[in-house]
C-alpha cells in the first residue's frame, strides 16, 4: 500500500488543478459577453455634425447677410487631420454641397455657410442664393469621397413624420396664393361688371 499522506496530497493537488481550470473557464465565460458587447456598440464618428443655425436670424430677406447667417458647422473630434475633399453634406430634398480641396485640423470645427463669401480654414460658403436649411424640418447628412455615411443631424419632424416645405419653398408657395388671390379678387370684379351690364341691357328692354 501506498503513503496514505502522499496520496491525500495528490488528491489535494489534483482537485486544486481541477479548481483552477474551472475558475479560469469561468473568467473566459464571464468575458466573452462584455467583449460583445464592446463589438456591438457603435462608433462614434470622428468628423461630426456639431451645430445648425437652420432658422437665419431676423427677416427672411434672401439678402447674402441672411443666406450666411444660415449655417451649419462640422467639427472633427480626433488630433490628426482629416482630408475632406470630395466629402458631401446634403438636406432632405438633395440639395448637395461638395468640399473641395479642404483640410480639418484636429480639434478643429468648421462652420459652413449657405449664401456666398470667401473660404478660409474656418469658414466655407456653398455659394447659394436662396435657403437650404428647412426651418420646419429637414435632415443635414454627411459623406465622405466614397459616399459612405458619416453623420446625420434631423430636426422639427411633423406629427406623420414627413417633412414641411422648405422656407423659400413656403415663400413661393405664399406669394402664389397671393397672386390667386388677386386673380380671384379681378375675376370677382369682372363677374360684378358683367351683373352691372346685364341689369342696363335688362333696364333698357324693358
Amino acid at each position: 500500500m501506498g503513503d496514505p499522506l502522499t496520496a491525500s496530497a495528490f488528491v489535494s493537488t489534483r482537485r486544486l488543478v481541477a479548481a483552477a481550470l474551472a475558475a479560469g473557464a469561468l473568467v473566459s465565460v464571464a468575458a466573452l459577453p462584455a467583449s460583445a458587447t464592446d463589438h456591438a456598440r457603435p462608433e462614434r464618428p470622428k468628423v461630426k455634425i456639431s451645430d445648425v443655425q437652420y432658422d437665419s436670424p431676423g427677416r427672411d430677406d434672401r439678402s447674402n447677410r441672411s443666406l450666411n447667417r444660415e449655417w451649419l458647422e462640422i467639427t472633427n473630434t480626433t488630433r490628426h487631420t482629416v482630408n475632406l475633399d470630395g466629402w458631401t453634406l446634403e438636406d432632405a430634398d438633395g440639395h448637395t454641397y461638395t468640399f473641395e480641396h479642404y483640410r480639418l485640423a484636429g480639434r478643429a470645427t468648421v462652420r459652413i455657410h449657405t449664401g456666398i463669401g470667401r473660404d478660409s480654414r474656418s469658414d466655407l460658403y456653398q455659394d447659394r442664393r436662396q435657403y437650404v436649411w428647412g426651418n420646419h424640418s429637414d435632415t443635414a447628412t454627411l459623406r465622405n469621397d466614397r459616399g459612405r455615411f458619416i453623420d446625420s443631424e434631423s430636426w422639427g419632424y411633423t406629427r406623420h413624420g414627413a417633412h414641411d416645405h422648405h422656407r423659400g419653398d413656403d415663400r413661393d408657395h405664399r406669394g402664389h396664393d397671393r397672386h390667386h388671390g388677386g386673380h380671384d379678387r379681378h375675376h370677382g370684379g369682372h363677374d360684378r361688371h358683367h351683373g352691372s351690364h346685364d341689369r342696363h341691357h335688362g333696364g333698357y328692354h324693358r
